[in-house]
């Protein structure tokens, strides 16, 4: 039998659900047996804003360090809370077929957003999220909150909250759709760059490895997280920063194009710029990076709050 492979995962239900979602299908299409090492991060054991602790990569160092230090051979990652650079020496392998990125509401009494009315408590840990939600004009009170889905469904279900929103992907891979009130539309409010996407990486020098990983990457999905990722990047946002972009791939009239929605928010919800762009897939980061620029030049930058030199 092939030796086992070794995956870094952090320890939540959510991280282990979609890590054994990944580990089932290395060992179906590689036939190579898989171990789940549990790896704790900082995000996991610190309840402060994810912006208090370190924001971007709160999620994945010690996943990284894991990897690089050879305590295992691979690490899924949720894709949005990967920082824009690459990290030395490691390489993402594949990107898996990305699922549905939109959010959902799990509100009481089965309500959706416009029904929720005035005042009413919508739990979310996203300053994109919270500025999407304050620039609807329904009044709503947004809340800040962490913890795990069931944390955060629990405090519906209490009558504390009268709503949370979550990521779609993560209640699809809890097998936990039917708790969902709302799939909320993109144009009402837009998911994070690389939202129900996953990312498998390992190191570099494994170049075996790396190639046989690559059986699982979807080529759709990565050029749109690469596209979503680009604009991020150019707008030197990390994933605490209250932006939005959401990616498609489609037939063009000259081959398969790319087609960027991109949204920087101010977080209190009193303005924000939205832009779109196209291009060949080829070129997916060069329109990501041509996005931001234009939305820089619409003043996205104060809406973040960021002093560009």
């Amino acid at each position: 039998m092939a030796e086992a492979l070794r995956l870094g995962t952090r320890g939540s239900a959510l991280a282990l659900a979609q890590s054994g979602q990944v580990a089932a299908a290395v060992t179906e299409r590689l036939g190579r047996p898989v171990e789940l090492v549990r790896v704790q991060t900082e995000g996991d054991v610190n309840s402060a804003a994810i912006a208090q602790i370190g924001g971007t990569g709160v999620f994945v160092t010690a996943l990284r360090d894991a990897l690089a230090a050879g305590h295992v051979d691979l690490a899924v990652h949720s894709y949005k809370d990967l920082p824009t650079a690459p990290a030395e020496a490691l390489v993402i392998a594949a990107v898996p077929l990305r699922e549905d990125p939109r959010d959902v509401l799990v509100a009481r009494d089965g309500l959706t957003l416009g029904e929720l009315g005035a005042g009413a408590r919508v739990g979310t840990g996203s300053p994109r999220r919270t500025a999407q939600l304050r620039g609807l004009g329904l009044d709503l009170d947004v809340v800040p909150i962490r913890g795990n889905v069931d944390t955060r469904i629990g405090r519906v279900r209490s009558g504390e909250l009268d709503g949370v929103v979550l990521a779609r992907a993560g209640l699809a891979r809890l097998g936990r759709l039917d708790e969902a009130t709302e799939v909320i539309d993109p144009l009402t409010v837009l998911p994070a760059p690389a939202q129900g996407a996953l990312a498998l990486e390992c190191r570099g020098a494994d170049a075996s490895l790396v190639a046989e990983l690559a059986a699982l990457d979807d080529p759709d999905t990565r050029t749109a997280v690469a596209a979503e990722r680009s604009l991020l990047g150019a707008l030197e946002a990390g994933c605490t920063a209250p932006v939005g972009a959401l990616a498609q791939v489609a037939e063009g009239d000259d081959g398969l194009e790319i087609y960027l929605r991109g949204l920087v928010a101010a977080i209190d919800g009193t303005d924000a710029v939205r832009l779109s762009a196209t291009g060949p897939t080829s070129e997916a980061q060069e329109v990501g990076r041509r996005l931001a620029a234009e939305l820089l030049d619409l003043g996205a930058a104060d809406l973040m709050g960021v002093t560009r030199t």
